[in-house]
């Protein structure tokens, strides 16, 4: 008999499969939303499950960071810049809009002492490990590289 966590993940697996057919360019006509995509991974040294977010063009203060038991929500708003004057599109594959990527996670972390950082178009979120569940945000810190010599 197959256990629950097997279980949630084939369940993830086929959510994240049927997102993934509405991203096929040039089969499913008008593609709606954006969905950015991402890497997760578990770290022995420092203990702790980070999340790699791509979101080029994505103001930080358009998303927002929430932990809870065992999953991670990163919901936000990729905005389209405003066009000087009347455009007429010859080629259209940036998507814009809002965006929510949940994630079950396998082992329970700290959002307190989380750390979320957006750099080059990339939010990395560490999330330290500890023994039992928390829930809270996680508060994005920007790197400027314009300020650095």
């Amino acid at each position: 008999m197959p256990r629950r966590r097997d279980v949630d993940r084939i369940q993830e697996e086929l959510e994240e499969l049927f997102a993934d057919l509405w991203q096929v360019p040039g089969f499913v006509g008008r593609r709606y939303g954006f969905r950015p995509h991402v890497d997760c991974f578990v770290s022995s040294d420092p203990a702790a499950v980070t999340v790699v977010v791509e979101l080029a063009g994505v103001d930080p203060e358009d998303v927002e960071i929430t932990v809870s038991e065992r999953e991670i929500t990163i919901a936000g708003c990729r905005r389209r810049l405003p066009r000087p004057g009347r455009v007429s599109y010859r080629q259209m594959e940036v998507e814009y809009g809002n965006f929510q990527r949940r994630f079950q996670l396998s082992e329970n972390v700290d959002p307190d002492r989380a750390e979320a950082s957006y750099e080059r178009g990339l939010l990395t979120v560490v999330m330290p490990l500890v023994e039992k569940p928390r829930t809270g945000r996680v508060p994005i810190v920007l790197f400027d590289r314009r300020s650095k010599s």
